[in-house]
């Protein structure tokens, strides 16, 4: 626990201290200490950099390379104060600036400036330009990233928490080399400081020297170049160090080991490679006035190494010739065929230029994709596919489409930089038309930045993720019937038999298979109808499966013991509004059913049929016009085939039974009854 808290405020105080650094004075022994500290952190730092097995793994560093950026300033303010005030600063200096300098003022100005201008021109420029390309490469790619990983997930390949920890690195990824593309900004910065700091001591040594401390001009010379060299010196080597570390970082490629492994591993991996080089530098020998010892040397080391590696594994060279392993699946192998014949459920293929939406930088499609899932589940009783999203290069721009078991369900537009505004008055607004997908309401896409002035204006303002995401809703709920698989069936049995085995055990398989109970539930989802109760709709079956199989009176059943939740769909506010038929004609439909192997249906004649489809639609659309949705209420035996037949007559009214009704709790009020149909066949 003392450990991590100092570990907490170590960096803090640390920079704090820095502050103070350069307004306080040091002692020499203390500045000393301090330019020993910042030689050793920056060769730990230069050395981590190389056992690092990803750049990813020393993310701390751009932050880091500020905080020593700042330590090697105030190091350098704090030894000017010194130099010029008291002709002293330290004997890190002084050993460095005499080691160097040697009793030449030129050649130590010489080998600073060479150890400026390598940093400055060589290293970090080279290091900030590979930070900027690579940072820029990686948001590129990000989207492309994001898209292979949600296709890993979809195919089954990772879990969520692997896709998590896959985005996260990603994520990290970019910040990683933005802020390398800054940070190495700070290295180049404090080069062209020291060669400021350093012409600043000199000039002001030089003046301190001879008019204050009367000293003569070579003294005052010979003196304060050899500290200022020697400041110079002790501030550009860990400087060097770093502005390496950070070209080290930067360049980091694909490479997955350390550094030193990677380089060894690779140079190596060519026997040839290293024959040739090692003759080449025995050659060199045969140059005239050229040394040959060293050559020699180096060459006889070059060709022993080459000797010592081993020739690789049969399997290894065929694999580095890029040959295909022979384990790996041929293209027309049955494995690798039925891989690719795989039909996913769900799916959402996207245009190109729409693939920002699933980029979490920016784009919140996924989570909300991973949100309907549990909405679908909660409001239909189904586990909803996982929804593969990829993009698709056939797609017009800016389209998308909403496939299910291959087979487009929907599709839409969804412009980039756009935002759909749905209103009366929107010909002042600039953009294109569009359609709102799920209701046909008429829109236009203006542009995101106009969101506001649309809302001013009156229109409903909706984005393009809550756009798809309402489609996809939509779609779902249409086709749950045909979501809901045998799987999905028998994985919904086990999570009821978990908490009721008694209600499981009875029903299946003793009186019903899993297909004739996954029949049932598709059939209530096609209806509208929640699956969500499961125990009760199983406790029904089990009873109605004991009298008769027909999978008619098994969804009756199953509806009568929902009544109460049915009808509390269709309830406004208390208020159940229902439609009628006239006694005589459900009588007259009773006698005319009649059973098949699809399920009972009403033999009546064509104009009949025609008369109470025409009938039921025009009350259905005028109660809607007031703002009521009503339900045909008949009897049980009639109301399946009823409902078939206005389904075939393309009327969406839903159709409910008396002993559905008589269980709810609102109050029923008739808005109409449908007689026409038996007045025109008298």
């Amino acid at each position: 626990m003392k450990n991590r808290n100092l570990s907490r405020f170590a960096v803090p105080v640390g920079v704090i201290g820095i502050i103070v650094m350069m307004v306080v004075p040091l002692p020499t022994f203390l500045l000393d200490l301090l330019i020993a500290l910042n030689i050793t952190v920056a060769l730990l730092v230069l050395l981590t950099a190389m056992f690092v097995q990803r750049p990813l793994d020393f993310a701390v560093f751009p932050a880091l390379l500020l905080v020593l950026t700042l330590f090697r300033l105030a190091l350098n303010i704090s030894a000017t104060r010194l130099v010029l005030r008291d002709g002293d600063a330290g004997k890190v200096i002084h050993a460095f600036g005499d080691f160097v300098v040697g009793g030449s003022l030129v050649i130590g100005l010489v080998i600073f400036l060479i150890l400026v201008i390598v940093q400055m021109v060589v290293v970090t420029k080279g290091a900030e330009r590979v930070a900027e390309v690579g940072a820029r490469f990686t948001l590129d790619a990000m989207p492309g990233k994001q898209m292979a990983i949600d296709a890993d997930l979809n195919a089954g390949l990772i879990d969520e928490a692997e896709a998590k920890k896959r985005r996260a690195d990603v994520a990290a990824e970019a910040d990683f080399y933005g802020a390398m593309d800054g940070g190495s900004k700070f290295v180049k910065g404090d080069a062209i400081a020291a060669i400021i700091i350093t012409v600043i001591n000199l000039v002001g040594g030089f003046a301190v020297g001879i008019l204050q401390q009367g000293m003569a001009p070579a003294e005052a010379m010979n003196l304060y170049s050899l500290l200022t060299i020697g400041d110079g010196l002790v501030s550009q080597i860990p400087a060097l160090l770093l502005s390496v570390a950070t070209g080290l970082i930067t360049t980091r490629s694909a490479t997955s080991g350390d550094m030193g492994t990677s380089v060894t591993a690779q140079l190596g991996q060519n026997k040839l490679a290293l024959r040739i080089a090692g003759g080449a530098a025995l050659g060199l020998c045969v140059i005239p006035g050229l040394p040959k010892v060293p050559f020699l040397i180096i060459g006889a080391a070059v060709l022993l190494i080459a000797q010592r590696i081993k020739d690789p594994l049969p399997e290894e060279a065929a694999g580095a010739a890029g040959v295909p392993e022979p384990e790996r699946p041929a293209p027309d192998s049955p494995e690798q065929l039925l891989g690719e014949m795989r039909v996913d459920p769900l799916e959402l293929a996207l245009s190109p230029d729409l693939v920002d939406l699933v980029d979490t930088n920016g784009g919140d499609l996924l989570d909300r994709v991973r949100a309907l899932r549990r909405k679908m589940a909660l409001e239909l009783g189904i586990i909803m596919p996982p929804v593969r999203t990829r993009d698709d290069l056939d797609l017009p721009l800016s389209s998308y489409a909403i496939r299910i078991s291959g087979v487009d369900a929907g599709s839409g537009q969804a412009p980039p930089g756009t935002v759909l505004a749905i209103g009366d008055s929107l010909q002042a607004l600039p953009g294109r038309a569009g359609v709102e997908p799920v209701f046909g309401l008429a829109g236009k896409w203006v542009p995101a930045e106009l969101h506001y002035q649309a809302e001013l204006s009156g229109a409903t303002v909706v984005d393009r993720a809550s756009v798809i995401i309402t489609h996809l809703a939509e779609i779902v709920r249409q086709n749950a019937s045909r979501l809901l698989g045998r799987e999905d069936v028998r994985n919904l049995t086990e999570m009821v038999k978990r908490t009721h085995p008694v209600v499981v055990e009875e029903l299946t398989p003793s009186l019903l298979s899993l297909g004739q109970v996954q029949k049932v539930l598709q059939a209530l989802l096609d209806e509208g109808v929640p699956i969500r109760d499961l125990v009760r709709i199983f406790e029904s079956l089990s009873l109605r499966a004991k009298v008769s199989v027909d999978h008619d009176g098994l969804v009756e059943a199953a509806r009568s013991a929902l009544g109460p939740a049915i009808a509390a769909q269709y309830a406004a506010q208390g208020r159940l509004t229902v439609i009628t038929l006239d006694p005589m004609l459900e009588q007259g439909l009773l006698e005319s059913l009649r059973p098949s192997e699809t399920g009972a249906f009403m033999a009546i004649d064509g104009m009949r049929a025609e008369a109470i489809v025409s009938e039921a639609g025009r009350l259905v659309e005028a109660a809607e016009q007031s703002g009521i949705t009503p339900v045909l209420a008949c009897s049980p035996q009639l109301r399946l085939p009823l409902m078939r037949l206005l389904r075939a007559g393309s009327r969406r009214v839903q159709v409910l039974s008396y002993s559905e009704i008589s269980g709810s709790t609102a109050q029923i009020e008739t808005m109409g009854v449908v007689n026409g149909a038996y007045a025109g066949a008298a």
